[in-house]
């Protein structure tokens, strides 16, 4: 049974930081490519931050230079750090897991920007 379990979201300030973290399990972890998605109320869903098996990563222009993506294989997880973090990132933040044609969603966890 495949699980992506996200965690760390909550309610900060304008300019600040918050690091998610997704928990893999019932996966190869290294062998998935990772990402992480959000969807803002009213809006679709969409990209913030992927990376491969390998490590390569890539990031919506929007969120370039203040967010982070990393993987830890070891520990089945990946991270999203984000730095000066902005109202409009406000969104549930999924966890992505993909690898050929197959994908797994984790539950989201909500991110909210507010003074």
């Amino acid at each position: 049974q495949v699980q992506l379990a996200e965690s760390g979201g909550g309610l900060v300030q304008p300019g600040g930081s918050l690091r998610l973290s997704c928990a893999a399990s019932g996966i190869i972890f290294s062998m998935n490519g990772m990402g992480w998605y959000r969807q803002a109320p009213g809006k679709e869903r969409e990209l913030v931050a992927a990376i491969t098996s390998g490590g390569s990563t890539n990031y919506a222009d929007s969120v370039k230079g203040r967010f982070t993506i990393s993987r830890d294989n070891a520990k089945n997880t990946v991270y999203l750090q984000m730095n000066s973090l902005k109202p409009e990132d406000t969104a549930v933040y999924y966890c992505k897991a993909h690898r050929g044609w197959t994908h797994y969603w984790g539950q989201g966890t909500q991110v909210t920007i507010s003074s």
